[in-house]
């Protein structure tokens, strides 16, 4: 074996698979958690960001200086300080750029960076950004100490591990990130109210959050919109760190002439991408599925200007908005969950108060370090300027010193007691700044200086007087990028909790008496009209009628089927003519296997006892049978081979069922348990053979069955009441051999 071999087989470790992966896994998790997808609370960005403005700062872009070619500025984020693709840096840059993703923008963009309707960005070689007044205000005391540095991936540079963050940026331009087993989505706020809430918790750091979230109030959407929640909820959020928030567009009635009107939508709810909506109402347009609505155009410049033109006048522009903000982004939900990195790194969900207290800490740690670094400074410049007023009082001898000595530096530090920087200060020390005039300029630079120092020293003693620059600070920014300026202003507003409107059928479609029809086969077709039901309905050939009933175009129709489920479909949706219909499936998505076992009207308020052919079932009300899509809904769980063969409207207080066996039970229909979904219980029991029929009844009523000549109420129940789930006993004489009460 060769020694370079040997080598090798010395460096192989055996390890557990399982805790290998797991500890790598783990690895790459809290890389993903710290280092790309979630904000630090201190200055609400994710290390991209941080580093790309960080970058954009070095390059001097500030917001007096001239733009730079972002793809200059990409090019130092990746080489210098972020070692990932430069499309994940130019997509990071872009959104801090755009107007209508963040609140206040870091970065001023000049060029195509997008807009609301979905289009991407030009190129970054077309592109070019500077630093905003916001984004300044970001990294303002990076220069004075204010924020630890760390060094760079290649350990070349240097980049801050957290800017000071003058602005409270976490909740004013808010953040979304997904990271490896957590994510976090925070909405952004109002920075005069955000300010107002912090105030508040300096004067009082005991309070409770409510007061917090009265002056906060809630979002504050760049693209604006209404939030329609109660202010409890609103709380509710905020104390919880997770919520939701309902917006919805902001819009507004136009009159026109001879007494039309129409709708135009100013604003659109935040993240909602224009081009899509507007493509999402057309097609409902062409679906028919808004028959309120005529016409859908976009007549947006800059501003939002969506126009809806209702069908007519008479049609409620109330109704009609509240129709299209159940089916469309017009109303969205911007679900907050408020995790973050605390300042020690680690991520937690944080309510709004801990938010705001880790924001001022942090500003804290920043006056402290800011003050210091300005406190050092001014002593290294008290010394040196102290040397020179003992230069200016011994001057001749000073001179003497430097052209004679051998060591002036030496000899002057041991007459005049010199500290080495005086001395060094002093050697360097232009001609021209031996003029009275400098001599008064150095005392009155050393007595502001003296006073500077004597304020800073109180400062760093004393923790109120902290606080009180701190609430100046805040002050400030609230001046500067308050509700008076443009950026400012509060634009997404609050308005009462809109009452769930039903939109009822009626104003959408016109009502108006239908036969339903439905054939063996699983044709569906309806007549206008009530038709007779005793009548001969047409049908291809081997093919016969199932079920024929009476309804109203505005109804919904319900179908169980033999697999358990329930289907809804509008009456209006079932196709009409003098044809055979369209098969049943096309509306529904009905089994290969499933066929229909019953139809009827949908009835507020009624019950159905359901059962199986085995002769389990269970009683369910109406509120569970609605489905919402095509795919039904499963509502009676089935064994092998077993299948939903009964649907009987309650009309009654009894039940009576008959088997295969011809053995017959009533038994009161209290017995019978009412469940959401299930397989039932036994209804009656069966030594061989299935259920055959089913009937509810009033006790004093009566069952009625099918027999010779008409039909037959039998009142005595005596000598067939029982129990659920018991044997029964045989029907009476007369009852029709195919044990059916009644013919369907």
């Amino acid at each position: 074996m060769s020694e370079q071999a040997v080598e090798n087989e010395e460096k192989i470790k055996d390890v557990h698979l399982a805790e290998e992966l797991s500890s790598r896994y783990l690895s790459y998790a809290m890389s993903t958690i710290v280092s790309r997808s979630l904000p630090d609370v201190r200055d609400g960005l994710k290390p991209v960001h941080r580093r790309l403005l960080f970058a954009m700062r070095q390059l001097h872009l500030d917001p007096k200086s001239g733009f730079k070619k972002c793809a200059r500025v990409v090019g130092d984020v990746i080489g210098k300080y972020h070692p990932h693709g430069d499309s994940a840096v130019y997509g990071a840059m872009v959104r801090l750029a755009q107007d209508f993703s963040v609140r206040y923008p870091l970065v001023d963009g000049q060029g195509n960076f997008g807009n609301i309707d979905g289009d991407g960005a030009a190129a970054m070689r077309y592109t070019e950004a500077r630093l905003t007044e916001f984004a300044m205000a970001l990294m303002e005391g990076l220069n004075e100490n204010a924020v630890d540095f760390r060094e760079t991936y290649d350990g070349e540079e240097e980049e801050p591990v957290v800017m000071p963050s003058m602005v409270p940026n976490l909740l004013c331009n808010g953040s979304a990130g997904i990271a490896v087993g957590m994510a976090t989505n925070i909405p952004p706020h109002n920075l005069s109210e955000v300010c107002d809430a912090l105030l508040y918790l300096i004067e009082n750091p005991d309070c409770e959050i409510e007061p917090l979230v009265k002056r906060l109030k809630g979002p504050d959407f760049p693209t604006g919109g209404i939030i329609v929640d109660k202010f409890e909820s609103i709380l509710n959020t905020y104390k919880q760190g997770r919520g939701v928030f309902r917006i919805r567009a902001r819009w507004e009635k136009e009159e026109l002439s001879h007494g039309l009107y129409q709708i135009v939508v100013k604003e659109i709810p935040y993240q909602v991408i224009k081009s899509k909506l507007i493509e999402r109402i057309a097609n409902l347009l062409f679906e028919k599925k808004v028959p309120l609505l005529a016409d859908v155009r976009d007549e947006s410049s800059h501003d939002v200007r969506i126009v809806l033109e209702p069908k007519n006048r008479s049609v409620d522009a109330n109704l009609l908005m509240e129709h299209l903000f159940k089916q469309t982004e017009l109303e969205s939900r911007f679900n907050m969950n408020m995790n973050v990195l605390d300042s020690e790194g680690v991520p937690r969900v944080m309510d709004i108060k801990t938010v705001l207290h880790e924001f001022l800490q942090h500003r804290h740690n920043v006056l402290i370090r800011r003050s210091q670094h300005r406190l050092d400074k001014i002593n290294t410049r008290l010394e040196i300027l102290s040397g020179y007023l003992i230069a200016y009082l011994n001057l001749d001898e000073i001179i003497r010193i430097i052209r004679e000595e051998d060591e002036p530096k030496a000899v002057m530090m041991k007459e005049f007691n010199l500290t080495d920087n005086q001395a060094e200060a002093i050697l360097n020390m232009k001609l021209r700044s031996l003029r009275k005039l400098e001599e008064t300029e150095i005392k009155q630079e050393f007595d502001d200086l003296s006073s500077e120092k004597a304020d800073l020293e109180t400062l760093l003693s004393d923790t109120t007087r902290r606080w009180e620059a701190i609430a100046g600070e805040i002050r400030q920014i609230k001046e500067k990028f308050g509700k008076k300026t443009a950026l400012g202003r509060r634009r997404t507003d609050f308005a009462e909790a809109p009452a769930d409107i039903e939109v009822p059928l009626e104003a959408l479609v016109e009502k108006e008496p239908i036969t339903v029809i439905l054939s063996q086969k699983g044709w569906i077709r309806c007549l206008k009209g009530h038709a007779d039901l005793n009548e001969e309905f047409k049908f291809k050939d081997d093919d016969a009628l199932q079920a024929a009933i009476h309804a109203q175009t505005t109804d919904k129709i319900i179908i169980f089927d033999t697999a358990g489920k329930f289907y809804t479909i509008p009456a209006n949706e079932i196709p009409s003519g003098r044809g055979f219909g369209q098969p049943v499936r096309l509306m529904i998505d009905l089994g290969i296997a499933d066929s229909v076992s019953s139809m009827f009207v949908f009835e507020p308020g009624a019950s159905y006892v359901i059962a199986s052919n085995t002769g389990r079932g269970f009683i369910v009300d109406e509120n569970h049978i609605l489905a919402q899509t095509r795919t039904g809904r499963k509502i009676m769980n089935l064994a092998d081979g077993e299948s939903s063969v009964f649907c009987k409207k309650v009309t009654g207080n009894m039940v009576a069922i008959i088997g295969e066996n011809r053995k017959l039970l009533v038994f009161k229909l209290e017995e019978i348990p009412s469940m959401a979904r299930g397989r039932g219980v036994t209804l009656q029991k069966y030594k061989d053979g299935n259920m055959s029929d089913i009937q509810i009844f009033n006790e004093e009523d009566g069952f009625t069955y099918t027999r010779a000549g008409g039909t037959k109420t039998e009142t005595d129940l005596l000598g067939w009441l029982g129990h659920r789930a018991q044997i029964g006993k045989l029907a009476p004489f007369g009852f029709p051999k195919n044990n059916k009460f009644l013919k369907d």
